[in-house]
């Protein structure tokens, strides 16, 4: 006798819920008075974000000299800025688009903050092109539209106007993904209210009714807008690294920026979102949803993305060297060793060495030692960016317009007001709209066979080693019946 016993899986949605206590636990935010640590929170962020509007105010009124930019580096921390929340807004498209088409059901607990965090990180991110050109009422002159004069249609070959269309795409794809999702649960906060808030949530979610009709075409949509969006994980940070591999200044002509922006924006999108993650998890009482399953998870992701952003940099140093191109080395020996070696050797520490703390799994699975870990990645990242552009250009051709470039009140104030921007739509979002999605929670609450997620543990345990004890037991009778067949 002999028995196959598949081993058992960790529960991705821990307590033995019904599908009512999902319901009841996912749209309590929504429906109770917010905490007071809630409303901290906002009243921080909000301050921020109105800081923020009095240095673009700033800016536009006494103009872009407010800035320490100069004629050696004409990118400063603005653009910085500016890769660093398009990499952050990754993360929400890989988990919802490519893990939905993989089929990996523990993306369910996080893909629904992840999606929310894409728009808002692209928000923030779209601010700083559009301050950065000065006169920010021309604006319009980037998109290609008719006009009397036929000489202010944008010069298609220029990296800068790709990012327009790419990061527009990206927006508009991430928006319609995201809503998509919340539509079944707009529907179920919707019969559990009354009043006015059950006819916003009527309106919110298109009259939705649960028929079968219904569920069919937002499978097929939510599968045609993951199959959209995947391509736009790789090409939307593709084509921001075109505005620098696509220079002929030393440090940036290089073909492997794409790849290599690519694999650093999941890595800073994932510790992003695990950053605000475990900040919901505890505040929304979401640790039976969102379980130390996915944060293992996700620490692996993180820990194989940044693995390739160390492999990058050793590449970068390699090829420096191999080409024999003197300002192709200068660039990099300024790197490390100039005047922002500070910054260089901060983005080593924290993107190279900081992820292989992962290589442990009580680390992988340890909350504090997690979400320490993801600030610091997402210092690194920004690090990166600054190392990238600032370093490049401060020490070009000619040693006579060498400069050191520190910025102002005015640009760390803008930065610093994004984050409040940030953290304000965040915190309006838990308000509105479950953190966690409810209809994909549920239908991950019963899988075939072991990977029934409510299982009673100990019972399932005890049902195995009553598998190995039968499997052992009709091993030792066909040993005794052979050795008295033998004599």
């Amino acid at each position: 006798m002999s028995a196959t016993v598949s081993p058992i899986r960790e529960p991705l949605i821990q307590g033995k819920k019904s599908y009512h206590d999902i319901t009841v636990d996912l749209t309590r935010s929504t429906e109770q008075a917010p905490s007071k640590t809630w409303w901290i929170a906002f009243l921080i962020s909000v301050s921020l974000l109105m800081f923020m509007i009095f240095c673009i105010i700033w800016t536009i009124w006494f103009g872009i000299g407010t800035w320490d930019l100069n004629r050696t580096i004409g990118w400063g921390w603005d653009i910085t800025n500016f890769v660093w929340w398009v990499g952050i807004g990754h993360a929400g498209t890989l988990i919802s688009a490519i893990l939905l088409l993989f089929r990996q059901k523990w993306r369910t607990g996080v893909n629904r903050a992840a999606e929310a965090m894409t728009i808002f990180a692209v928000m923030c991110a779209g601010l700083f092109p559009v301050i950065h050109m000065g006169r920010i009422w021309l604006a319009i002159f980037i998109f290609p539209y008719p006009n009397t004069r036929g000489t202010l249609w944008p010069n298609f070959n220029s990296p800068l106007l790709w990012d327009v269309f790419a990061i527009s795409t990206y927006f508009t794809v991430s928006v319609l993904f995201w809503y998509a999702g919340l539509v079944p649960d707009f529907a179920t906060v919707r019969d559990r209210a009354t009043g006015l808030r059950k006819k916003v949530y009527n309106f919110l979610c298109f009259g939705w009714t649960g028929a079968a009709k219904h569920w069919q075409r937002w499978e097929a949509l939510s599968l045609v807008l993951a199959g959209i969006a995947t391509p736009l994980v790789l090409s939307v940070h593709t084509i921001v690294s075109f505005d620098f591999a696509t220079s002929i200044i030393p440090g940036w002509h290089t073909t492997i920026f794409p790849p290599y922006f690519v694999a650093g924006a999941i890595f800073s999108g994932f510790a992003m979102v695990l950053t605000l993650m475990l900040i919901a998890r505890k505040v929304l009482n979401l640790e039976e949803y969102i379980t130390l399953g996915h944060i293992e998870s996700m620490n692996k992701v993180i820990l194989a993305t940044g693995t390739i952003v160390g492999v990058a940099y050793l590449t970068e140093l390699f090829i420096a060297w191999y080409s024999g191109y003197v300002y192709e080395q200068f660039a990099f020996f300024n790197r490390a060793l100039g005047p922002y070696y500070w910054s260089y050797f901060g983005m080593m520490f924290c993107n190279v060495i900081s992820p292989q703390f992962f290589w442990f799994k009580k680390i992988r699975r340890s909350v504090w030692f997690t979400f320490l870990l993801s600030i610091v990645i997402n210092i690194g990242m920004w690090f990166e960016r600054f190392v990238i552009i600032a370093t490049t250009l401060a020490r070009d051709y000619l040693p006579s317009s060498w400069s050191y470039y520190v910025p102002t009140w005015v640009e760390v104030g803008i930065f610093i007001g994004t984050l409040g921007l940030f953290f304000t739509c965040f915190l309006l979002f838990t308000r509105v709209a479950p953190v966690v999605a409810i209809a994909e929670i549920k239908s991950i609450l019963k899988v075939a066979g072991d990977q029934y997620v409510g299982v009673n543990t100990e019972h399932h345990k005890q049902v195995v080693e009553d598998f190995k004890k039968a499997d052992s037991e009709g091993k030792a009778y066909a040993a005794d019946h052979h050795n008295q067949e033998s004599h």
